[in-house]
């Protein structure tokens, strides 16, 4: 053999030939074994070895549960950087949309976007003719009909649709703010309501409907809106079947079929539906854009009429 060429017996018996001055990989790692070389490092405790299969088997058995690696945009976890470097490519966005600079991972992606601003919906719910621009919107859509909710939470046992929803609704479990805004420092558990809140910075309202003229500051709040123009209601009654535009709206109907009143009041004996609330303190209806806690909707109503210059806006749940 000559001095840029080595042989190497492979596992089968045959014999391996590479190329020294390539530097090309031996399959069997044998150079590696006689030279004292290890090329292959470990990347949790930085050990090296001689053949890419020995760390494989090292990683699998000392480090299946250690991932130390993680990514800084959505916390996943990985056993190698390598691994880390490969999923990055998940949040690279390079098709920009030229009429509000909205950035998309693939072409297909853009295109779909890019037909809500042409109006473009050619996808229609086969059982109310609502009309989307994706097949995608019009399934998450079909499941309002369907009622089914697959998704259910651990902790209060609230079911939902998407787990993406399920997701946003831990958040209330946990305390969680990740998004805090870089004026006032208030923080938020979604990025969407942060949006939402830079408007109070900003004054921008740059939602606005193409019938009445009337803007809004945040999308829920233009959705509802627009739900009073085109007359949905997607939420029916059980008992009675009268319909809602608001699942909100409707949990308060509820009540009317209910004859037990669940608050007695032990400090007057008055027992109402939501009186409990004046002498605990408890404040469940929650402004979704400034955070700001009421304790009935009529006060969260009048807050948003009020403080926002806004007619409507999406109660939690």
């Amino acid at each position: 053999l000559s001095d840029s060429e080595a042989e190497t017996k492979g596992s089968e018996g045959t014999w391996t030939r590479k190329s020294t001055e390539t530097g090309e990989s031996n399959p069997t790692g044998l150079n590696g074994i006689h030279t004292g070389e290890k090329p292959f490092h470990c990347d949790v405790c930085s050990k090296s070895f001689c053949e890419e299969m020995t760390l494989k088997n090292h990683q699998l058995v000392l480090h299946a549960e250690v991932k130390p690696h993680c990514c800084h945009v959505c916390g996943q976890s990985f056993t190698q950087k390598a691994h880390l470097n490969e999923h990055m490519s998940v949040h690279e966005k390079p098709f920009h949309c030229m009429e509000c600079g909205k950035a998309f991972r693939r072409r297909f992606c853009l295109a779909i976007h890019m037909a809500s601003h042409r109006g473009e919906k050619p996808f229609t719910c086969f059982i109310c003719s609502k009309g989307f621009t994706s097949k995608a919107s019009m399934k998450r859509h079909a499941k309002i009909h369907s009622g089914e909710k697959p998704h259910g939470c651990d902790s209060c046992g609230q079911t939902f649709t998407q787990a993406s929803s399920l997701k946003r609704h831990m958040s209330v479990h946990t305390g969680e703010k990740a998004f805090s805004c870089s004026v006032c420092g208030k923080g938020f558990s979604r990025k969407l309501h942060l949006k939402d809140h830079m408007s109070l910075h900003t004054g921008e309202k740059p939602f606005g409907c193409d019938r009445c003229g009337k803007h809004f500051r945040c999308k829920e709040a233009f959705k509802n809106h627009m739900k009073d123009h085109m007359g949905e209601k997607p939420f029916s009654c059980d008992v009675c079947k009268m319909i809602f535009p608001r699942k909100t709206n409707l949990m308060r109907h509820m009540m009317i079929h209910t004859v037990e009143k669940p608050f007695g009041c032990n400090v007057c004996s008055k027992r109402f539906r939501t009186h409990m609330r004046l002498h605990t303190g408890e404040r469940p209806f929650r402004c979704h854009v400034c955070n700001k806690e009421f304790k009935c909707t009529k006060s969260l109503k009048s807050h948003v009429s009020v403080e926002m210059e806004e007619t409507e806006i999406s109660l939690p749940t």
